[in-house]
């Protein structure tokens, strides 16, 4: 079992026809304790009933609550989703919102200072009060996992230098790290040499990129690790990312072998896009299946 502390948003995803509960960190939080974890979340709701809902949802999924604070002059983190005829996401994230509002406390230091893995990503820091709580606890935490999450306009140059440089792992997909490379002047367009190059740039031995439909590719303590995805019937690209963050995580500090770890982390990111929502359950079959396992 590992202790692990996810940070940032937390929110509802509003589809046309229907809502889910979601938030990168969450996402990879309830993975994270799905596979037998100890997991909180620092993160901040309203004093509304989407709040209450979150924490309902929280605490039904074993994810301890102690660090979600309640911020009774913002509402709690609301997205409009929609998704175009592939099932891939585009978002209008509401601002600011209570995750916006996270504030250092003592309840937000324990938690961090006590996990084995903190979990963060970009788009909590587009606001100065969550950012420079992010910044405080960075420097207490232990093995540090960057989450990129790029939705514009709500990232900077000196913002995502600074928080990769933080990271002793750091999670990209494709789209993203060639974006990112080329801010601190990289002009490849292979996907290996920029890898290379962002690991020598933040002294970061642990990266991963993921592909979509084309599965993933891992750096690991100097080895190239890749897998080429699972074919699957797309319901909705949500959460895929988080899931597969949060399957990868679990292998790795647990010290799986990475390539059996990131095999393992793409079936999980294909069975959740395969399904609705960012959190639905997926079953051990499921995933032998999937990877052509059999079971004895």
């Amino acid at each position: 079992m590992i202790k692990a502390t996810c940070f940032g948003e937390i929110l509802w995803d509003e589809f046309p026809t229907h809502k889910k509960i979601g938030g990168a960190p969450l996402n990879v939080a309830v993975r994270l304790q799905s596979m037998q974890n100890q997991v909180a979340v620092i993160s901040s709701v309203g004093v509304d009933q989407k709040g209450e809902l979150l924490l309902d949802f929280m605490k039904e999924n074993n994810v301890e609550t102690k660090g979600v604070q309640l911020d009774a002059n913002y509402k709690t983190g609301k997205v409009k989703v929609v998704l175009d005829e592939s099932g891939s996401a585009s978002y209008d994230i509401m601002q600011p919102r209570a995750w916006d509002k996270i504030a250092l406390t003592d309840a937000a230091i324990e938690l961090t200072q006590e996990s084995d893995v903190f979990v963060y990503g970009s788009l909590a820091s587009r606001d100065l009060v969550s950012r420079a709580t992010l910044y405080e606890l960075l420097k207490v935490a232990k093995y540090k996992v960057f989450d990129v999450n790029l939705r514009k306009p709500y990232y900077s140059a000196d913002v995502l230098s600074h928080l990769m440089n933080e990271a002793n792992f750091i999670k990209f997909n494709d789209d993203e790290i060639f974006e990112i490379a080329g801010l601190l002047g990289s002009d490849s367009q292979t996907l290996e040499v920029t890898i290379l190059f962002i690991a020598q740039k933040t002294n970061t031995d642990c990266i991963c990129v993921t592909l979509g439909s084309k599965g993933a590719i891992l750096y690991f303590e100097g080895e190239f690790y890749s897998n080429a995805g699972y074919k699957i019937t797309v319901a909705d690209t949500v959460g895929a990312g988080d899931s597969f963050l949060g399957t990868l995580i679990n292998k790795l500090v647990k010290k799986s072998d990475p390539q059996e770890a990131i095999d393992y982390a793409c079936a999980i990111g294909a069975l959740v896009a395969s399904h609705e929502g960012a959190n639905p359950k997926i079953e051990e079959s499921e995933i032998n299946k999937l990877m052509g396992k059999t079971v004895s």
